[in-house]
């Protein structure tokens, strides 16, 4: 099955390089969410034709400190192109661990925050969020540390070291030993374990301030070794099971919500 996280992967390979700062991996994810939904649910995809509803990528939630919903599908305001957010029906929130596993507590917070405002614009609206989760050992650091080596000279940088990135070139190890961040053993799992305590909720709980569904997706990134969705995987999550399963919950959710 192949999946926007795929697409992630895809993109990383193209590039070279996972730049942790960007977190442009969302958009791929957003589209590739919202394609995927327009293929499998007949609902959604009626709507989208009849003009009920339209779909927008980072938009600004109200509070919460300007955050941008990655993807949100509603109604918009009469005569425009503006989304009405009190009348959301489905949020996707992207984010990611890969690097850095200290960061955990930053993404959770991120998404705990998210939640609480969307709920309260509007409590029917589906609430997705999707975590990418790191499961390399150690990870090359090219956007902070590498790549600053080369300052005023990104033209050698472009040519002698992203062609070797994310190749297999085992040098790099040794080459740039000082821009090596490290993860523990036990790191990936503290991640998973972390973000299962997002509230979640039951299909008909919209009363209940919780993600509809929480889908935590392991990936292998160092920027050294070829880039992969961790399908094999310690955590005993099967990426592609759950990945259909957080599309069916998406379209059972807006059929009971706003058809029913």
């Amino acid at each position: 099955m192949i999946t926007p996280f795929d697409s992630v992967i895809a993109d990383i390979k193209k590039r070279g390089y996972h730049n942790h700062r960007l977190e442009d991996h969302s958009d791929i994810v957003s589209r590739g969410v919202l394609k995927d939904l327009l293929d499998r649910c007949d609902t959604i995809k009626e709507d989208f034709r009849i003009k009920k509803i339209k779909c927008w990528f980072n938009v600004p939630t109200p509070g919460a400190r300007q955050r941008k919903i990655d993807l949100l599908i509603g109604e918009s305001q009469p005569g425009t192109n503006v989304p009405n957010l009190e009348r959301l029906r489905i949020c996707v929130e992207n984010k990611s661990v890969v690097t850095a596993h200290r960061n955990r507590d930053a993404r959770f917070d991120d998404l705990n925050e998210s939640l609480q405002v969307l709920h309260k614009v509007k409590p029917e609206a589906v609430l997705i969020a999707t975590v990418m989760i790191g499961t390399a050992r150690r990870v090359l650091n090219v956007p902070d540390k590498v790549k600053s080596l080369y300052k005023g000279r990104m033209k050698e940088f472009d040519d002698e070291v992203v062609p070797r990135l994310s190749s297999g070139d085992q040098s790099l190890w040794k080459e740039f030993s000082w821009a090596i961040s490290n993860n523990s053993d036990s790191d990936a799992r503290k991640t998973l374990q972390k973000f299962r305590n997002l509230s979640q909720r039951h299909l008909g709980h919209t009363h209940i301030a919780g993600y509809d569904f929480v889908l935590l997706v392991p990936v292998y990134i160092d920027n050294v070794n070829p880039p992969s969705v961790a399908r094999s995987n310690s955590l005993g999550i099967n990426i592609d099971k759950d990945y259909q399963a957080m599309l069916e919950q998406i379209c059972k959710a807006y059929r009971t919500r706003w058809r029913l």
